[in-house]
Parts: structure tokens; C-alpha cells; sequence
């Protein structure tokens, strides 16, 4: 996929989410969590090569101009958005599907022993079409199935299969009907804006 394809993408997605977009313009300039997003793609290219000093300085920096904090060995799938964006927090082995939505304040961090080996697995996996509400905290290796929804401020520390609404502290699981589960993630056909 192009470069350009995957800008005009990203911004389509945006558009999609954020009803508050009026142009691609305004969200190619304003939109904080899109340029977090840009900014670890390019990150995640540095680190995956071996220049892990740059990687890390270059993500800092955009952690300081957007309150958005990736890490760059974390892999991030197509159409991720993050709406509003301060305080986001993703560690560094954690995996992000396609058509990954999080609000403000979320957390996907690790759980592990001090001692545990660089490169171990100790974040969490967001499948698919998963949506994460403000505030919410996804801790440890887990996976959260696809196309499930984290309520606000939800302390999750347990795998939840697909289709799973998450609440809670500690968070419990409950099933998720696919119509809602569509409704949780704003579901609009946001092809026409590519």
C-alpha cells in the first residue's frame, strides 16, 4: 500500500469516527491522535530495522507535542484511530488489529516480573474492530477478541473472546450482539471519503 493510500485512508477513517471532523484538511492538521499514529508507523519502521536509539527519541518527541505515548516495537494494524488522544499509553509488545478505536486516557500495558527477558510478550493483544473506552486499562499479556468493546475506566486483566462487552473493576465479560457491537464502533461506510 502506497503512502499516499494509507494517508487517505487514515483520514477516511477519522472522518468516520469523529462527527466533529469537517474537512480531511482540519483532521490532517488538528487531529493529535493521527499524527501519533503517522509518527509510531514510522517508529516501528526504525525499530524493527535495529535503529532502537532513534526509535525510541523520535517517539518521545511525539509523545511531548501529542500527550500520546506508542511505543515503537508496538504493532499497529490498518484504520487504527484514537479520538481526543491525551494521556493514550501503548507498551511495547503489544499488538493492535485492524479497525482498532481508543479514547482518551487508555492504557494497554504490561504485567510482567521485573526480571522478565526484552522482547518477552507482557502486553496486550486488541484484535479486530476492538473499541476501548476513555480511560479504560488493558493489562498483560491478554487478548481481547474482535469486535468487543471496553466500557470507560474498565480494569481489564483477563482474556475476553469475540464479541465481548468488558466493564467493570475488575472488568467482567459479557456478550456483545453484533448490532451493538457495530453501534460501539461507530460502523459507517467511510469508503466514499478515500
Amino acid at each position: 500500500m502506497s503512502i499516499l493510500t494509507r494517508l487517505k485512508e487514515d483520514l477516511a477513517t477519522a472522518r468516520a469516527h469523529d462527527p466533529a471532523a469537517r474537512s480531511s484538511l482540519e483532521v490532517f492538521l488538528a487531529y493529535s491522535g493521527l499524527h501519533a499514529i503517522w509518527t509510531a508507523r514510522l517508529t516501528h519502521r526504525l525499530w524493527v530495522a535495529g535503529w532502537r536509539l532513534p526509535a525510541r527519541l523520535l517517539s518521545q518527541f511525539a509523545r511531548f507535542l501529542t500527550g500520546i505515548e506508542i511505543h515503537p516495537g508496538a504493532t499497529i494494524g490498518r484504520r487504527f484511530f484514537i479520538d481526543h488522544g491525551m494521556g493514550v499509553v501503548i507498551g511495547e509488545t503489544t499488538i493492535i488489529g485492524d479497525d482498532v478505536m481508543l479514547y482518551h486516557g487508555v492504557t494497554l500495558g504490561g504485567k510482567a516480573p521485573r526480571n522478565t527477558p526484552p522482547g518477552t510478550k507482557r502486553h496486550p493483544t486488541l484484535e479486530d474492530g476492538v473499541t476501548v473506552g476513555a480511560g479504560a486499562k488493558i493489562l498483560g499479556d491478554i487478548v481481547i477478541g474482535a469486535w468487543s468493546a471496553v466500557g470507560a475506566n474498565a480494569v481489564v486483566t483477563k482474556h475476553a473472546p469475540e464479541y465481548s462487552l468488558i466493564v467493570g473493576v475488575p472488568a467482567t465479560v459479557r456478550p456483545l450482539s453484533h448490532a451493538t457491537a457495530d453501534a460501539a464502533r461507530g460502523v459507517h461506510d467511510w469508503h466514499w471519503m478515500i
